[in-house]
């Protein structure tokens, strides 16, 4: 990956305001050179339930819908949000499906590499799983009906 596409991407994924918002650009710099860049085609599955991510994806470019077996609605992640994040977290199988809707480019990031980067940057893997918690926590907020702070 050329330097300008990785600072592009830097770029992208700093900016996005509902994605892990407490790395700071020096954290995505780190991300960024040890991720997989990967891309999905309009239909294709990027999660799917009941398999292993063994890692989880982080998106660049494009939407994708994320299907709950026990919700109506569908909802959109896009740029600079994750996904994969459950399965990564206790490393059991996906409980959805994640579906490209359009051309969805993402950087995928196994475990062990990202094991790698928290032991040497502990600083990191705090903030990396304290942006995953409040991920985790708007779309639970989200899918509940209740959005605001506090409730």
């Amino acid at each position: 990956m050329t330097k300008a596409i990785q600072q592009q991407d830097v770029s992208v994924l700093s900016a996005a305001k509902q994605g892990l918002v407490y790395l700071t650009a020096n954290d995505w710099a780190l991300i960024a050179d040890k991720a997989t860049r990967m891309k999905f085609k309009a239909g294709e599955a990027i999660v799917q339930r009941g398999r292993r991510t063994h890692g989880l994806y982080l998106l660049l470019k494009g939407t994708a819908s994320v299907q709950i077996p026990t919700q109506g609605t569908m909802p959109v992640i896009g740029v600079g949000q994750v996904c994969g994040e459950i399965s990564f977290l206790d490393d059991l199988t996906a409980t959805a499906n994640v579906i490209a809707q359009e051309a969805v480019e993402a950087f995928y990031l196994d475990r062990a590499t990202l094991q790698t980067l928290f032991e040497l940057f502990p600083h990191l893997g705090s903030r990396f799983y304290r942006s995953l918690a409040s991920s985790l926590s708007r779309r639970l907020r989200e899918l509940i009906g209740g959005t605001e702070a506090g409730e």
